[in-house]
């Protein structure tokens, strides 16, 4: 740069200029003072678990308690909420046949009831739980709806085909499928993950969501819906559960693109992301003292129940409530960021 350049550079400097930004430096030092004093004068209050809904619901600590896998709802030491007994129903899924995967417990069992109550029969699907599924059956039988428990394994293709077949010989349609079966185990190191305990997730947690929606399209008409069961952890991560995240965030991407691929039939895909929700799947999967503080680091302070999640499948279930309603990954994790 010549001479002449630096000394126009300088010239384009006012000694005014200059000396605003000056007065807003200092400014903005008073003020950082200021609010740095009244800060330091105020003790961070100890976050308390909120309570926004119906009726109060369980906070932690929960019960230090461990369960072995796949976890029966009875045993736990606070039962999870799934009654909603302040819910109301008005017919919205009348006449209305469902297949809920995972249905005998948790979030299933919640949503299996709030169908029945608002006109549905449904099938639950679920392992080995016997006496989890009675008790679901029995739940959706008190609202009035029919129900069959249907036990087996939806990482066989076979079965799921079986389960839609004996679904539709028994009551001649089916209008809705809740994929929500699911395999969950914590590792804290990728070298830990075997390839037995991948493959269990892998395949239970989205290939199993495969095989029953290939089941059960043929057999669906205009206004049907099919429902994901996703997760807070396929959207945020999750460091100590790298394959069940992986599936979560797979689940995502299958409801969106299922939403595309079968929106010209008239049928619509969406999914529930949850965040932590009081159930068997995690006193199954981690140690009791893990447990006791599960749902803590939410931004409610606590976990949901089961009761807190099921209406948005009933939301999302009947077209009277969401026919414009396609390929959303609906978040209900009590914040922003479960």
């Amino acid at each position: 740069m010549s001479t002449r350049s630096k000394k126009a550079a300088r010239d384009t400097k006012s000694a005014a200029d200059v000396n605003a930004g000056k007065v807003a430096a200092k400014h903005q030092r008073a003020i950082q003072q200021r609010a740095m004093a009244k800060n330091a004068k105020r003790s961070k209050p100890e976050p308390k678990p909120v309570q926004a809904g119906a009726r109060k619901q369980p906070t932690t600590p929960l019960p230090k308690q461990h369960l072995a896998k796949p976890g029966n709802e009875r045993d736990l030491e606070v039962a999870p909420r799934f009654e909603a007994p302040d819910y109301r129903g008005s017919g919205k899924l009348e006449g209305r046949v469902a297949i809920i995967t995972g249905g005998d417990s948790g979030i299933g069992r919640a949503v299996a009831v709030l169908f029945a109550r608002e006109g549905a029969d449904v099938a639950v699907v679920h392992l080995d739980e016997e006496k989890d599924a009675r008790d679901t059956v029995r739940a959706i039988e008190a609202e009035g709806a029919r129900a069959l428990a249907i036990a087996g394994d939806v990482k066989d293709s076979a079965f799921c085909e079986r389960v839609v077949a004996q679904v539709v010989k028994t009551w001649g349609h089916l209008d809705v499928l809740v994929n929500n079966a699911a395999f969950q185990q914590h590792c804290k190191a990728i070298e830990d993950l075997g390839d037995d305990h991948l493959q269990e997730t892998l395949q239970t947690n989205i290939a199993g969501y495969f095989h029953m929606a290939r089941a059960a399209v043929p057999h669906m008409k205009q206004g049907s819906s099919i429902i994901n069961s996703g997760s807070e952890t396929g959207i945020f991560g999750s460091p100590a559960l790298l394959d069940y995240s992986a599936t979560k965030g797979a689940i995502h991407a299958f409801t969106q693109s299922l939403a595309s691929h079968l929106l010209p039939r008239g049928i619509r895909v969406n999914a529930v992301a949850p965040g932590p929700v009081w159930t068997p799947l995690n006193p199954a999967d981690r140690e009791a003292d893990d447990v006791s503080t599960f749902g803590k680091d939410s931004d409610m302070g606590r976990p949901a129940q089961p009761e807190e999640i099921s209406p948005a499948y009933v939301f999302l279930a009947s077209p009277v409530c969401s026919s414009y309603v396609n390929g959303v990954i609906l978040p209900v994790m009590g914040g922003p960021r479960g």
